[in-house]
Parts: structure tokens; sequence; C-alpha cells
């Protein structure tokens, strides 16, 4: 009897054997359970599990991220002390990363923001390499501290976004490849802005150009308003929906022109046939949970498909808990109750760049010119779809 065991289970492992050594529907339908890191690590065992690979992951086309809030235990940014392990997890190949996190715990040094502890600084290459092991060879990594965050919860029991204008948190958004749209990141400073060079990133002369988040850093500096006046200019003529905020620095990609505490611009300029988006404006006037919710519910007009959509808001400093009475997350909330499947990202910052707009297949609805773009003490809500 024992011996027509073995036999048995011999016959059923040369047999699973060689339908894993053959079968390509079968190794493809597998691979799709497996993690897009093992899946690169699976792909070497041979020819046949690494074209079944390169098809998994040219299905994998949907955005992902990963998000922490504090305070840590561990001598690292809450963010820091997860990301390495939550990348192993997802299920995309990284193209673009977007990260944010608190200016205050990051201003400490690289991944370690305790005073005593520290011996350089977290904007150093020391960060920047550290994010390069964890993301992939060749990953664009766009890092931005600001004074507050504004998040939605990752893994399993991810829940509603919150707002954090104190307290560590941070999130990180992973963009894969995906057809039809082109993610390219730009970086200017005074010294490397010129009109060639918004060429080159995509943000003139591009009718593809759809929608433009971008990131101000020390533009209180002499000089700073200026310089937002001329990477602005030439967008607000364009047909995009341009939408981010006035942030505390930059910590990825590392300077390669100006020195430390110069002013510059970094951001993602999305171009290609199936991007589409949409924001609107939380001015002053908007000042209770009622009236927030009507202004995000402007955005259902839009008709912005819910698959592989994203949301963004970029919020002044001078709102949030306080704005509101001291009721807290009323922003975020009102996005929620409005758009439950769609995860929403963002900053509170010292100046909102956005207005209202649409963007959708070959049409913009409402223009504005380039003191239209820039704002106190508001909003600007937006939702950017991928395709």
């Amino acid at each position: 009897m024992g011996e027509n065991e073995d036999f048995a289970f011999s016959l059923q492992d040369s047999k699973a054997a060689y339908v894993l050594s053959n079968v390509a529907e079968v190794v493809e339908r597998i691979l799709t359970f497996v993690p897009t890191r093992s899946l690169l690590r699976i792909a070497s065992v041979c020819r046949l599990w690494r074209n079944c690979a390169r098809r998994v992951l040219r299905t994998q086309q949907q955005l992902t991220w990963v998000s922490a809030c504090g305070p840590s235990d561990a001598e690292v940014h809450a963010l820091c002390g997860i990301l390495a392990e939550e990348v192993e997890k997802v299920y995309l190949l990284p193209k673009t990363v977007l990260a944010m996190v608190d200016c205050e715990a990051f201003k400490g040094q690289a991944y370690c923001y305790r005073q005593n502890k520290a011996k350089k600084s977290r904007q150093s290459v020391g960060t920047v390499d550290e994010l390069t092991v964890v993301f992939p060879k060749g990953c664009d990594i766009m890092g931005i501290a600001s004074p507050g965050i504004v998040l939605t919860p990752s893994g399993p029991f991810s829940g509603p976004p919150q707002e954090y204008q104190e307290g560590e948190a941070g999130f990180a958004v992973m963009f894969p490849s995906m057809e039809g749209v082109k993610i390219k990141p730009f970086h200017f400073c005074k010294k490397s802005i010129t009109p060639t060079a918004l060429q080159e990133a995509g943000l003139v002369d591009n009718p593809d150009l759809r929608v433009v988040l971008m990131f101000v850093y020390e533009a209180y500096k002499s000089g700073g308003a200026r310089f937002l006046s001329q990477i602005l200019e030439p967008l607000a003529k364009s047909k995009a929906l341009i939408a981010g905020g006035l942030v505390d620095s930059v910590f990825s990609p590392t300077r390669q022109c100006c020195s430390e505490g110069a002013y510059g611009v970094m951001g993602l300029a999305l171009s290609g046939p199936k991007v589409q988006g949409a924001s609107v404006l939380l001015d002053q006037d908007i000042t209770n949970p009622k009236e927030a919710e009507a202004t995000v519910r402007r955005l259902k007009a839009a008709k912005i498909p819910e698959r592989n959509t994203i949301g963004f808001m970029f919020a002044c400093v001078g709102r949030g808990q306080n704005y509101y009475n001291n009721q807290a997350n009323v922003e975020a909330d009102a996005f929620h109750k409005v758009f439950p499947n769609t995860p929403l990202f963002g900053l509170f910052g010292n100046g909102e760049i956005g207005c209202d707009r649409i963007v959708k297949d070959d049409y913009t609805l409402c223009d504005t010119d380039t003191d239209g773009l820039q704002h106190e003490y508001t909003t600007v809500m937006t939702l950017v779809h991928l395709g």
C-alpha cells in the first residue's frame, strides 16, 4: 500500500511539473497572484516563466499606494519604517513614485528624526539612496515635505482619508507604466528654467498634456514670486488641468544646480489620450461642512470614471480643523462622502495652485489666467483619471 501511495504522489508531482514547465495559460494564471517583487525573481527560472511574467506585468495598470501615520516606535519616520516591507507586497512595477511626508518629523536626519540620533540631513543623498534601494532601478521618485499631509490608509483595513496637520504622516503613491498615459517628472530652479527645458518636460507645445501636478518650494524668498509666475504663465494658456501647492521642501530628486535653500518647482506632467481630470476650488467663503460637500460634489459633473482614479487635496495650512470651528477632517470627509471608492492624497501648504477646470477627451472647460491659478486660504480638490 505504501509503495502504491508513493507512486501516486510521484505521478502527481510529475504531472504538476509538466504543466508548470509547458502550459503557459496555467503558469500565467498562477503568477497573477504573485506580488511584483517576487514575480521579477520568478522570471529568471526559465523562458516560459519569464514570458508569462512579462505578460502579467503588462496587465498591472492600476496605481497603488503605501501610507502611514505616527508616532513611530522606531528611530525612523512612520512611512520609512514600513515602506520597504509594503513595497514587497504590491502588484505593479512602479515607474513613478510621488511621496509626501510632514516636514516637522522629516526635518531630522536621513531616516532618523530624533535630534540626538541625527548625523546628516534627511534631504541629503542618503535619503535618496534609501528610496532608490526600495524602488526598482530607473523609477522616478518625487519626494516632498510639507506642513501637513492628507492620506488614505493603505493595507487590508484601508479606511476613509484623513487630514494630518500635526504629527507624523506620509504616503507614497506608485504609478506603473500605463498604456495611453505618459507621466514625466520635472524639476526646475531659477538657473534651469528655460523655454527649452519647459518644452522638454512636456509642459509647453504639448497637445497631449492633460494634467500638471506642481509643487513650489522656498517660494517666499526674493525672486520666488516672479519664478512662480514664470512657470504658471505658459501653463495658464494651455488646456491642461493645473493643481498643486507651495511646500516646505523637496528631498528627491537631489538638486543638480542650485544651492541648498534656493527656490524651485517640482512636479509631474501627465499626458495622453486616456488621462482625464477635474478640479474645484474651495475658496474662503466655504466655512462649514455642508458648503464643503456641495463644492466637492460639483466634481461629479465631470463624469470622471471611477476605476483607476485618484483624488488630490491641496489645502492652505490656515484651513483644516481650526478653520471649521474645531471640526476635524471636514474636507477629506466631504470628498469621501461624494467619492467613497476613490483614494485621496495631498498636503497642507503655504499657498495653493489650481482653479475650477475639467479636462476630458478633446476639450477643456473653463480657462483662467496666471493670477487665477494662485490662491491663499483655499483648498484645491482634484480628480485625476489614468485610463
